[in-house]
């Protein structure tokens, strides 16, 4: 496993203290370079470029959704959009990928599962998303394309770990989306979102690099 991976942890730990501070340079560089690192990681040890372009794409959200206003909140979704594409690209064409998991259990009870949580989702938010209503519509399907996708590999062996870490990565982004615009600004959960987020989010994107390293 590279070194970077370590050091990539510990801009994770220096991030979670500043995961409900508001938005400076400090904060916004801690958190790209937690998931830059693994970009790089994934880069140093020969994984597949689609590995390493996810991580990237993500990374730069990280660095978007950190900053203010709703035109970098945009670019943000569309970087993680085009990171979960790449994630599931990456996914489909791996070696042991077989797209039959999806029609056997247990995949098939996550299929259902993902269909039922995106319906839930877009009635949830589309009333609340505002002027946003599109691109979170948008988004929705693209983040549990990448939960399904992660259904063909096998459930054995290191990328076992890939299914855990796609989950973790769904239930972040389900959780950021309800503190966005369910959750009114002074409610307490908003308290402990930000440190709910933080490491099922990072923790999804290591989990990547370990399953595929």
């Amino acid at each position: 496993m590279s070194p970077l991976l370590p050091l990539a942890a510990a801009f994770a730990l220096a991030y979670l203290p500043l995961a409900a501070r508001p938005v400076s340079k400090m904060r916004s560089v801690t958190k790209t370079l937690a998931v830059a690192l693994l970009a790089l990681a994934a880069v140093s040890v020969s994984v597949s470029g689609l590995l390493a372009a996810a991580l990237a794409l993500c990374a730069l959200g990280d660095w978007l959704l950190s900053r203010d206003g709703d035109g970098a909140f945009m670019a943000g979704i569309g970087a993680f959009a085009a990171g979960h594409l790449a994630y599931v690209a990456l996914f489909v064409t791996h070696p042991l990928a077989d797209s039959a998991r999806l029609l056997q259990a247990p995949q098939i009870w996550f299929v259902a599962g993902f269909a039922l949580l995106g319906l839930a989702m877009a009635a949830l938010l589309a009333p609340r998303a505002g002027a946003l209503k599109g691109a979170v519509l948008g988004y929705i399907p693209v983040i549990l394309g990448m939960g399904v996708a992660v259904l063909v590999l096998p459930g054995q062996g290191a990328l076992g770990g890939a299914l855990p870490a796609a989950l973790a990565f769904v239930v972040s982004d389900l959780v950021l989306a309800f503190e966005t615009f369910v959750l009114g600004k002074d409610h307490p959960l908003r308290r402990i979102t930000p440190y709910l987020i933080w490491p099922l989010y990072w923790g999804a994107q290591a989990g990547f690099l370990m399953a595929f390293a």
